[in-house]
């Protein structure tokens, strides 16, 4: 339990649901794809639609670039405990290939963030591949904490067709989880985003959750914290608009 005031688990699983299957039929399409890093995000988003679309019509992928072994394993730990259905596309050789490729050609060698940015953006290519493929929506997972700090990759775990964790404070997506069975070993490991060894959330941000979900929920947050969170949501705001377009005068 937390002292974070937080929507009640079952109702937010019911609803988002019911939001999952009504953006599908809109658009169209049949199910929907995630990928299942291993961290409880993921595994959330993956819960929803296998409880919405079933095995048939869902697809959670495994997408390693470099990564840790205890992604895999809590991954596929994720996906036993619900049943998903799972592929794994490994994205190590396509990614070594693209950095040579671009240090080759890069004026300046890359800068280390650049590098790390090239897998998220390849893994929702290889998503959107495999989604168009499927006649499936791809979906993200991005909570609101995340989001309002800007704590995502442009074009990379930002580029989806859906984000229903969007809306939750990260409190409640850790409710969640547990409400829908997601392992132990899933909710409580420090979230990462599994950019480089050691890498988590909270110390690449420099803020807590709880920090960020107290500022987010009305609560008392000291002003270093609340200076800090508005001025990401500032510098940010890039991430989440679409590109300015030139409107040339009459």
């Amino acid at each position: 339990m937390t002292d974070i005031p937080v929507r009640n688990p079952e109702g937010l699983a019911s609803f988002l649901e019911s939001w999952l299957t009504e953006q599908a039929r809109e658009a169209g399409a049949r199910g929907g794809i995630v990928g299942l890093s291993g961290g409880v995000d993921s595994a959330v988003v993956a819960a929803l639609l296998r409880r919405c679309f079933g095995r048939d019509r869902m697809l959670a992928v495994l997408l390693p670039c470099h990564s840790q072994p205890v992604d895999a394993e809590h991954a596929m730990l994720v996906a036993r405990a619900l049943d998903l259905p799972t592929r794994t596309v490994d994205l190590g050789p396509t990614h070594d290939a693209l950095l040579a490729s671009l240090e080759a050609a890069s004026p300046e060698p890359l800068s280390p963030l650049s590098r790390a940015n090239l897998k998220p953006r390849l893994r929702m290519t290889a998503l959107y591949a495999l989604a168009q493929t499927l006649g499936y929506l791809v979906c993200g997972t991005g909570n609101r904490a995340e989001l309002t700090y800007g704590y995502f990759t442009k074009h990379g775990d930002s580029g989806v067709d859906l984000l229903p964790l969007g809306n939750l404070l990260k409190h409640e997506v850790w409710e969640l989880a547990r409400h829908l069975g997601i392992p132990p070993e899933v909710v409580d490991k420090p979230p990462t985003a599994g950019l480089w060894p050691g890498q988590t959330d909270e110390g690449e941000m420099g803020l807590s959750y709880r920090e960020i979900d107290t500022y987010l929920s009305g609560g008392d947050v000291s002003q270093a914290v609340r200076e800090r969170i508005e001025k990401a949501l500032l510098s940010s705001e890039h991430k989440r608009s679409m590109p300015p377009v030139a409107i040339p005068g009459a």
